[in-house]
């Protein structure tokens, strides 16, 4: 199960749905072996593109050795589909290279920039193996 924070889903969304047409994607590290999100990143698509997200080779080196000196690692890697469901496609299979990282999906194609209806959906990819996962959003209204 992934268990974030109200302020971090939403700024999950929030990136999602400014980068509509585009995906957005991000991470969010956290202290290493805790499975505990904590810093929201988002990063640039460097793709710019609506089908398919891509990390800036120079930007993602940056953040790993960022992440290595505070001694944390990438807990959720998370991106936009702003025409389909929220559910990895292969080319996000074949991307997912983090076992122990919750892969976050947020669909915009219902609701682009503005406010209205989304999907937040969170995977485990092992292998090429996708495992849907429930979210557990603290803070949340219940």
């Amino acid at each position: 199960m992934l268990t974030i924070t109200r302020e971090l889903h939403d700024a999950i969304v929030a990136h999602a749905r400014a980068d509509h047409p585009d995906e957005a994607c991000g991470v969010i590290a956290g202290p290493a072996g805790s499975d505990r999100p904590a810093r929201f990143i988002p990063m640039l698509n460097a793709a710019r593109s609506p089908t398919f997200y891509e990390f800036d080779s120079g930007d993602l080196l940056k953040l790993y050795r960022e992440m290595d000196d505070r001694d944390e690692e990438p807990v959720v890697i998370y991106h936009s589909h702003t025409a389909t469901e929220a559910y990895p496609s292969r080319t996000d299979v074949s991307y997912a290279s983090e076992p122990n990282a919750h892969y976050v999906l947020v669909s915009t194609a219902d609701c682009g920039n503005d406010e209205g209806p989304f999907q937040f959906r969170s995977f485990r990819i092992v292998d090429g193996v996708i495992t849907e996962e429930d979210v557990e959003v603290l803070g949340a209204d219940v």
